[in-house]
């Protein structure tokens, strides 16, 4: 009887020390899955900062899972789905990341979705990842975008030029998910629109050489070139080289979101580029939420307009938010919980208020995210609505000019 008495004692005293005891903080581990090499290597490190930036702001702010840290593990996914997928299979299935911000490329984003994130049950948000192709793939509700389809930015582009009076183009775009995606929307809103594409050109990207392609694209008689493809691969050599041989009339070079890239410009003379060049990409929701990110992304010493730099804070913030609400670092029920930290109804959030973010879900609150790129609020396919802004080359840079209405 002694023994029971004492073994029960131990087994209450166990029980009560286990109740006054607060569960261990939990780190989770969160993937940043870039496009660090390959053609849109300069667009890639702000996306990469706007990223690591939310996540420095959740661990600032009392953690995560009892104040835990966000573990950050980059991957470099190259534009490329052949080398997406072996990325993203160290990331899923060595490092053991409970979720994933990337890829960036389209292409690269269904790589890693296919051979990894999806078999391994993994919610991934791609903050640029914009071809159609995205919305149509079979992926259980685990890969979504924080920037708007380029069935919206094709249209808008479109819409763009007509309203300038461009009435014809001559189109080329890079033979992948992105460039074709973007080409097919671009050509049938600018025809139905009344205009006229009057060469419509896929090109392979990482060629030394693409005169043929422009001779052929020139010999179509319109004057206004459309380069679909990115701005450190096909797309900077085809500009280039569209320059030197002088064949299309220098008022319009148009390009997209891939496009908008530093590396574009670089040792182009400035009269060939400054006032000469039109693109679209996905921009900044105009909004309390969008100046809440441009006052933090200051601070940190970002630049707020990065392409992609904002919506891949936001699809940073938004796995965080999702892994707090689920409560713990397993992938199951991450997509759930995803949808419902994004998506009315719920008290706001806005980027940097982790603090605030942490009272609502421990007292059990709905919320509802607004991020720097507007509104989360995720479709059945993970697409949300956006913004599509023009930009103009002045004094050797691209400036934005504004939201295409």
């Amino acid at each position: 009887m002694t023994n029971l008495k004492k073994i029960l004692g131990l087994a209450v005293a166990a029980s009560v020390l286990g109740a006054a005891v607060p569960a261990l903080a939990e780190d989770v581990k969160l993937g940043i899955l870039g496009d660090l090499t390959g053609p849109i290597e300069s667009l890639s490190p702000p996306i990469v900062a706007g990223a690591q930036l939310a996540f420095d702001h959740v661990n600032a702010q009392g953690g995560i899972l009892g104040g835990g840290k966000i573990i950050s593990i980059t991957g470099d996914s190259a534009c490329d789905p052949s080398v997406a997928g072996p990325a993203a299979d160290k990331l899923v299935n060595s490092d053991q990341i409970t979720a994933m911000v990337g890829a960036f490329c389209t292409g690269a984003t269904i790589g890693a979705a296919t051979a990894a994130g999806i078999p391994g049950g993994m919610v991934q948000i791609s903050p640029s990842a914009s071809a159609p192709a995205l919305t149509t793939l079979e992926d259980n509700d685990l890969v979504y975008r924080t920037t708007p389809s380029d069935a919206f930015q094709g249209v808008k582009m479109a819409e763009l030029l007509l309203s300038k009076g461009i009435k014809d183009v001559a189109l080329t775009y890079v033979n992948n998910d992105y460039g074709k995606g973007l080409a097919d929307v671009f050509a049938q809103t600018f025809t139905a629109g009344g205009g006229t594409v009057s060469a419509n050109v896929a090109h392979e990207d990482g060629k030394a050489d693409y005169r043929a392609e422009l001779g052929q694209l020139a010999g179509s008689g319109s004057q206004y070139l459309a380069i679909l493809a990115y701005a450190s691969g096909s797309g900077r050599t085809m500009l280039q080289q569209a320059i030197e041989g002088g064949e299309f009339d220098a008022t319009a070079y148009i390009g997209g979101d891939g496009m908008v890239g530093d590396d574009l410009l670089t040792g182009l003379p400035a009269d060939s580029i400054n006032g000469k060049i039109i693109a679209t990409r996905a921009g900044a929701y105009t909004g309390e939420s969008a100046d809440t990110y441009a006052k933090l992304a200051t601070d940190a010493g970002l630049d707020p307009a990065a392409t992609y730099a904002p919506q891949a804070y936001d699809a940073a913030f938004l796995l965080a938010l999702a892994v707090q609400k689920n409560g713990s670092a397993a992938r199951e029920g991450l997509a759930a919980a995803l949808r419902d930290v994004s998506s009315p109804p719920g008290e706001k959030v806005l980027p940097g208020e982790w603090a605030k973010a942490l009272e609502l879900i421990a007292a059990g609150t709905d919320i509802d995210y607004d991020g720097a790129g507007g509104p989360a609020d995720f479709d059945a396919n993970g697409d949300v609505d956006g913004v599509i802004v023009e930009l103009a080359v002045e004094n050797g840079a691209f400036k934005e000019i504004g939201p295409i209405e």
